[in-house]
């Protein structure tokens, strides 16, 4: 058994809306082999993995595993459950895992859930499926697998790459409220909402915390100095440059005193209570460690406390105690501290809620002031500090003191906060009792005062308050979030998706054109790129999940219009999550043999994820004339989000929109040369498709229905009928829609066209068909990923409008030989219609001319596959754009042209 790909889906997806990975295993010598072939085998795995056994599987209750072993179980499911097993063990809290059989025996696909905010480019998925693979090995083999110790490096790599705590709590606190959240690669840090409404935050700092805040903060000298100047109580202190220095400045100051770095954070390196020159000097050296000076400051008595001030506000205080452990008559210190660090709450670092207590020389030295050591065994209760100062990064704890704070010090606190210039700061105080009011007067000039403001932080740890050790947890992620999006405030602009096989960049750049002219700056992704504002700023096939991500942190857009496509789907998963709009405009067979979609049925398992996800309250638009499309408004998911369905059809009397109407529904209709929106109550119409550009007055149903698509969208969006109207005017499509039935005069009218699929080009060559007369002639291309039983039908559907085609080859062959297109084009069309008239030719340029030459005036359709280099023959043979709403008559002796043509190979030389 092995591992052959993985991919990562970032977004929600067809599995879940949480990310998920997807395995392609090669079962090899275990293929059609289950688990009752290997006696013993069920046992042996349960007991290296005796989680196993609470495993639900289909069963829906714990057990249901092992009963499926019981009853013969494939070993690509085995391995789906180990995974998710061995996940638990590292401190993965996933549960959702699925097998699936990948089109050949052997071959299965197994998906796993991954946590919420792991980064996509995280090795742990991968190392624990090759873990797995490995486990299930050594229990075939009567082995025992060797799993502690590859955990235990998993787990170091699982707690290095999880959000901190603070920030893990910020993007907990914003899920809730409905805010979109993406973590920024393997940072902690993330981006909340879209567009506009984006913002970024990390831990404790946002983007509108103060630069210039921050760095008065990092100076505690100037932090002392400002306070100082307003009036707010600091100890006294000054800054030692050298060792000599300090030893006269607890000269000068009188002892007690604390020794800290100049620029410090989490009190590393900090000497609380030096009292003699000696140990002075050792301080010193430890606090000037980076070559910067230190600061002596007067020891002030009391107990320690941290405010948090978020907005000018006091949203948390706790009571901050130093690391320690509590004597119970038997275990040594040593014993006692590692009891203490198997609370599972502790980590390294910032990782957890607590720390872990580290025995490091400080604390042997803080022992040995008390005349204690690590072999020391404290009497039954006796508590035993293992530091002077009281900081959670050091493995101290809090108490929740919130509700006790005074007003004064509550003053203090929110002036301090002022003054520095933070919107997120926490103020550490010392003070005789924080429930009790404040003395004024004669701080920071030698007389003890009753309490002072130690120092003001930025980017304050949040796990104090958010996890106390003693007192109620405070929701201060919660007061972060609501700093940047006050309640009530938008947090995310309009998100339209759009999917469906063919029409779905034309409807992009529709509802994109409405939305602009009814005064929003628009961001949109499609196959031609990205845009902001109507500008191209990302020149490529963008239709998946990262150019949605694109789109949506544009902070200058205020809508975003997204074409979906079914890879992007299938190899990401959703680049947003709950659009306010879906919109599904045809589903036909295309790409089928592609990522493991082999039918009908499962493309519209793919793009049926896009209505599904969709806000609650939003909006559906559904094309009614396509069944499969239709009966998307029936599925669960659609119904759970009360979604509002638009239906659109250019059927008159259609059944579905009949029965949508009845029922108060409202749909979008081609009447009477009309585009018409009605419900059971009225109608309304919005524009004549004699006002439609590229819809040759009603000639080309399938941009009147792309048109109908969009409007059904605007119209859920809230844009007015006058809007829309005068946009839809101005959609011209050499200038709105670059690449999609654009028009150029070349002796006769070329259209340049991208339909690749048989649906496509039988709507294109119809309309050609309808609009022109004369014989027309096709120079087209067909991409070589496509399954050669489509390739034969979207050659058949050219077949059987076009007498006469020209078929060249993309330079791209997308994994086919040289001339193997050309050939089952050719043996297609030639099976649909004898007779036909072929050329071949190497590249646009030369299937253009050739296709023009032969048409003498007559029609030319020109498939391309990269626009560039359409334009570029377009270019050569001096095309120029055909005036708007102009039909050119036919040519008055066309006559049978260019037999010579017929079956010819000819090159561009």
């Amino acid at each position: 058994m092995r591992l052959d790909d993985l991919r990562h889906l970032s977004g929600p997806n067809s599995f879940s809306t949480r990310p998920v990975t997807i395995a392609r295993l090669e079962l090899e010598e275990l293929t059609g082999r289950n688990t009752t072939e290997y006696p013993g085998f069920a046992g042996r795995l349960t007991a290296a993995l005796p989680g196993l056994a609470e495993h639900h599987c289909a069963a829906g209750r714990p057990g249901g595993f092992l009963e499926a072993m019981a009853r013969g179980t494939y070993f690509g499911h085995v391995t789906e459950h180990v995974t998710l097993e061995l996940s638990s063990l590292v401190g993965r809290d996933v549960y959702l895992g699925r097998t699936m059989w990948a089109g050949a025996d052997g071959r299965y696909d197994v998906m796993t859930e991954c946590p919420q905010d792991e980064p996509a480019q995280s090795s742990v998925p991968a190392e624990l499926l090759e873990l797995a693979i490995t486990t299930v090995k050594h229990i075939l083999l009567e082995r025992i697998p060797d799993l502690p110790l590859e955990l235990a490096r998993i787990a170091r790599i699982v707690d290095r790459e999880r959000l901190g705590v603070s920030t893990a709590a910020l993007a907990g606190a914003a899920r809730r409220r409905g805010i979109p959240v993406r973590r920024v690669g393997r940072l902690s840090m993330l981006r909340l909402g879209y567009g506009r409404y984006r913002r970024l935050v990390c831990a404790a700092l946002t983007e509108q915390t103060s630069v210039i805040g921050v760095d008065i903060a990092s100076d505690k000298m100037l932090t002392k100095q400002l306070l100082t100047d307003a009036g707010i109580p600091v100890p006294d202190g000054v800054v030692a440059w050298s060792a000599a220095d300090a030893a006269g400045a607890l000269g000068r100051l009188g002892g007690p005193v604390v020794i800290k770095p100049l620029h410090g954070n989490h009190g590393a390196n900090v000497t609380v209570g030096v009292t003699t020159a000696a140990a002075a000097a050792a301080a010193y050296a430890q606090a000037a460690a980076d070559g910067e000076g230190a600061i002596v400051e007067k020891f002030v008595p009391g107990t320690d406390y941290r405010v948090l001030v978020v907005d000018g506000q006091v949203v948390a205080a706790a009571e901050l105690r130093p690391a320690s452990v509590t004597g119970d008559g038997a275990s040594d210190i040593t014993q006692l501290v590692d009891m203490v660090n198997a609370d599972p709450r502790r980590g390294e670092g910032h990782s957890r809620e607590l720390t872990k207590i580290n025995l490091d020389e400080r604390a042997l030295a803080h022992l040995e002031a008390q005349d204690l050591g690590p072999a020391s065994v404290p009497a039954r209760g006796q508590l035993v500090t293992l530091r002077r100062n009281a900081n959670l990064s050091t493995g101290g704890t809090s108490r929740d003191v919130t509700d006790l704070v005074h007003e004064d010090v509550a003053d203090m606190c929110r002036r301090a906060a002022a003054v520095v210039g933070l919107d997120i700061c926490g103020i550490d105080v010392r003070l005789a009792d924080i429930a009790a009011p404040m003395r004024c007067g004669g701080a920071g000039h030698g007389e003890a005062e009753p309490g002072a403001v130690l120092e003001v932080n930025a980017c304050p740890g949040l796990r104090m308050h958010l996890s106390p050790a003693e007192g109620a947890p405070r929701d201060v992620a919660g007061a972060v979030i609501d700093s940047l999006y006050p309640p009530g405030a938008p947090t995310r602009v309009p998100v339209v998706a759009v999917t469906g096989t063919n029409g779905k960049t034309t409807t992009v750049r529709m509802i994109g054109h409405i939305l602009s002219k009814a005064g929003m700056r628009v961001g949109m992704s499609t196959t031609d790129g990205v845009y902001s504002g109507g500008r191209l700023v990302y020149d490529a096939d963008a239709s998946g999940p990262r150019s949605a991500d694109m789109v949506l942190d544009d902070i200058s857009i205020e809508a975003a219009v997204l074409e979906t496509a079914r890879g992007g789907i299938i190899r990401g998963g959703l680049g947003y999550n709950q659009a306010d709009v879906a919109v599904v405009t045809n589903i036909t067979a295309d790409h089928l043999g592609a990522d493991g979609v082999e039918d009908l049925g499962e493309l519209v398992e793919v793009k049926a994820l896009v209505a599904e996800e969709v806000r609650e309250g939003g909006t559906v638009v559904l094309n009614a004339d396509d069944p499969l499309v239709a009966a998307l408004a029936d599925r669960p998911r659609v119904r759970r989000n009360a979604s509002v369905i638009r239906y659109f059809s250019l059927v008159n009397g259609n059944p579905v929109i009949e029965r949508h109407r009845q029922a108060g529904g409202l749909a979008y209709e081609l009447r009477n040369g009309e585009l018409v929106e009605f419900d059971a109550d009225r109608d309304r119409a919005l524009l004549s498709v004699a006002e439609l550009p590229g819809a040759f007055g009603g000639l080309a149903p399938h941009v009147i229905a792309n048109a109908l698509a969009a409007v059904a969208a605007c119209r859920g969006l809230g844009v007015s009928a006058k809007d829309i109207r005068r946009a839809l005017g101005t959609f011209t499509p050499g200038e709105s829609n670059p690449g999609r039935g654009n028009v150029y005069l070349a002796g006769g009218p070329v259209i340049l066209d991208y339909g690749h699929n048989a649906a496509a080009l039988d709507a294109t060559g119809r309309m050609i068909s309808d609009v022109w007369d004369g014989e027309p002639v096709a120079a087209i291309t067909l991409p070589g990923d496509r399954r050669d039983d489509l390739v034969a039908r979207s050659a058949e559907a050219v077949a059987a409008w076009f007498g006469r085609v020209v078929v060249y080859e993309d330079a791209d062959k997308r994994g086919r030989r040289p001339g193997e297109m050309t050939g089952l084009i050719a043996e297609a069309m030639r099976r649909a219609r004898p007779g036909i008239g072929l050329a071949t030719a190497e590249g646009p340029q030369a299937a253009l001319r050739i296709a023009v030459t032969m048409a003498a005036g007559h029609p030319v359709l020109f498939v391309y596959e990269k626009l560039a280099m359409a334009r570029q023959a377009l270019e050569a043979l001096n095309a120029r754009p055909w005036p708007a709403g102009a039909v050119p008559p036919a040519p008055a002796d066309a006559g049978p042209a260019c037999s010579f043509y017929r079956d010819a190979a000819i090159t561009d030389d």
